[in-house]
């Protein structure tokens, strides 16, 4: 599929299929689990996914904009190596709304906490691996390398799927 067929802007498109929204995914799908081991709701998932998240893309911010302004001597400039950087960690932040979104609902009560929890890491390991799918369709028209790269990237959430179910039964 193209990112046509799928509805995808350039630019969009260009944020999800970054290294960053998968590192997001995961770092999400992390905080979750252990966010969870400690009372178990969405409450506390929410918050410190939140802040986890916020932390991280400052954190890949500013050592992205160092590494600009190392990389060129200074003559990015200040502005422009920040503006790049900002633009080249929105990955992390984009990809985060989805299990924020589940995450919040758990705690308005509209889904149960643990119910919630379970959710979000589903859709991000589903997220993952229609990332990895969609990443090698980019330059590959073959099934098996297709269906590979999706295993493969839905494996990491998968894993934390199951550190949450050995952890909390």
């Amino acid at each position: 599929m193209t990112d046509e067929q799928l509805h995808i802007t350039p630019r969009v498109g260009r944020i999800l299929m970054s290294e960053e929204a998968i590192y997001g995914l995961i770092l999400v799908s992390g905080m979750i689990v252990v966010s969870g081991s400690s009372t178990g709701t969405s409450v506390d998932a929410l918050i410190t996914v939140s802040v986890t998240v916020i932390v991280f893309f400052a954190a890949h911010v500013f050592a992205g904009t160092l590494g600009r302004l190392a990389a060129t001597d200074g003559k990015a400039g200040l502005r422009a190596s920040l503006r790049a950087s900002a633009r080249q960690s929105g990955g992390m932040l984009l990809a985060s709304v989805p299990p924020l979104a589940i995450l919040l609902l758990g705690t308005t009560r509209i889904i149960e906490d643990s119910t919630a929890l379970w959710v979000a890491l589903i859709v991000n390991t589903v997220l993952l691996g229609t990332l990895g799918w969609i990443a090698v369709a980019r330059w590959s028209t073959h099934w098996f390398p297709r269906i590979l790269s999706a295993v493969i990237t839905a494996a990491f959430g998968g894993v934390l799927i199951l550190l949450k179910a050995v952890i909390h039964h």
